[in-house]
């Protein structure tokens, strides 16, 4: 089992305590600040050692992640108290930069991408993923449009074929966290056949990406690389978008950090983003920061949005019901994803239902509205009657 992640960062239950051996121990005490001991002192099997108590995971892993680690979690698979020989142990899961579902490693309004690019005759295809959200978007282009990509979905893990390694960092700089992956992974067929096989399709058409091939091999790499980090339950990404090159206003690296939109090299500066976020939700929060990255083109588009914002500036009273209503929604793109990787708690549900109630008066103010654009708004919000009711009578 731990053979399958030579490179990771391996944690190991060891009764109440969660340790790391030799190479990983001396990395792992640097980065949290941990005491380093030596097991076997002056022997020939002496190996360094490093813990900390299992109960405090939650607060050295995000550590760990966020340094650019691969943790391997190495937990008792059976009860001690069962056995009589060694508890059988292995690994229940790999958090890398990417891939991650703990509350403490995200942001609660950024997305988290992992991206993978797979280096083609012509263009180089392109995926972003967030395992958090479930969101998932395709591209393919020049480097010079996946610069502008990168640039914009700011992923904190980057997959890459193995030979195009030099390649990479050529092109796009050191600062990405990379993973490397066999050539293999990176082929056509193979893609199409773990897309299809993931979204229970016979082809990718109704997804509109199945003249992208470059792009179909970059996302197959992605759902290659979930499955072997023992990320297999993943319904919850149930689609992949397009990202529409011509929909929007492209801006270079250098457009990006002059505008200062959502990060400073100037300590004390405040973002485009921090001064423009008046967001009430982490969702509202994602979306500003999409908005802001992608600038519409199609005027219709637009003036949708204008008209939506003019309605709830004239209509003060909408606006506050509405403000309201959004304060008692949780991060339902997280939680539904919490749901599909079975990690949800009892008390996350109850939280799914009051924040699913809170919609309801969302839909029936929007639908009331004499403008066309809160209309559709309105028409689009699903009531989940039927899950609402479930999660009432099975949760008391």
């Amino acid at each position: 089992d731990l053979r399958k992640y030579p490179d990771a960062c391996l944690l190991f239950r060891v009764g109440d305590f969660y340790e790391t051996f030799g190479e990983d121990a001396v990395r792992a005490s640097k980065i949290l600040g941990i005491t380093l001991t030596k097991r076997g002192a002056g022997s020939e099997t002496e190996t360094a050692l490093a813990g900390f108590p299992h109960h405090s995971i939650n607060t050295y892993l995000p550590k760990l992640v966020k340094s650019g680690l691969r943790v391997a979690i190495c937990d008792q698979l059976e009860d001690p108290k069962m056995t009589k020989s060694i508890v059988k142990r292995g690994v229940t899961e790999l958090v890398t930069p990417g891939v991650t579902m703990n509350d403490e490693v995200l942001h609660s309004k950024s997305n988290n991408f992992l991206a993978s690019i797979y280096f083609g005759k012509k263009n180089l295809g392109i995926s972003f993923l967030d395992v958090s959200t479930g969101e998932f978007l395709i591209s393919q282009g020049n480097e010079e449009y996946i610069d502008k990509l990168l640039q914009n979905f700011n992923p904190s893990e980057i997959l890459i074929p193995k030979q195009n390694k030099t390649e990479f960092k050529t092109t796009f700089g050191e600062d990405y966290h990379t993973f490397y992956l066999e050539d293999w992974v990176f082929k056509e067929d193979y893609a199409f056949e773990t897309l299809t096989k993931h979204f229970q399709t016979v082809s990718l058409k109704g997804f509109g990406i199945e003249e992208l091939p470059d792009g179909i091999i970059a996302s197959g790499a992605i759902l290659y690389y979930l499955s072997e980090t023992q990320h297999n339950k993943v319904q919850h990404i149930t689609a992949i978008q397009r990202i529409a090159e011509d929909a929007y206003v492209w801006m270079d690296r250098f457009t990006i950090r002059n505008l200062e939109l959502y990060h400073s090299y100037n300590p004390n500066a405040v973002t485009l983003l921090e001064v423009i976020d008046r967001t009430l939700s982490p969702m509202g929060g994602r979306l500003l920061k999409r908005w802001l990255a992608l600038p519409l083109k199609d005027i219709n588009k637009i003036r949708n949005r204008h008209e939506v914002v003019t309605y709830l500036k004239e209509n003060s009273a909408v606006l506050k019901s509405i403000q309201n209503q959004i304060k008692q929604i949780t991060d339902l793109e997280r939680l539904i994803s919490k749901i599909a990787t079975r990690k949800v708690s009892p008390r996350e549900v109850v939280y799914l239902a009051a924040s699913l109630d809170a919609i309801i008066p969302i839909k029936t103010l929007a639908l009331q509205s004499k403008n066309e654009a809160v209309k559709i708004i309105g028409d689009s919000l699903h009531s989940c009657d039927l899950l609402r009711e479930k999660i009432k009578t099975t949760l008391n």
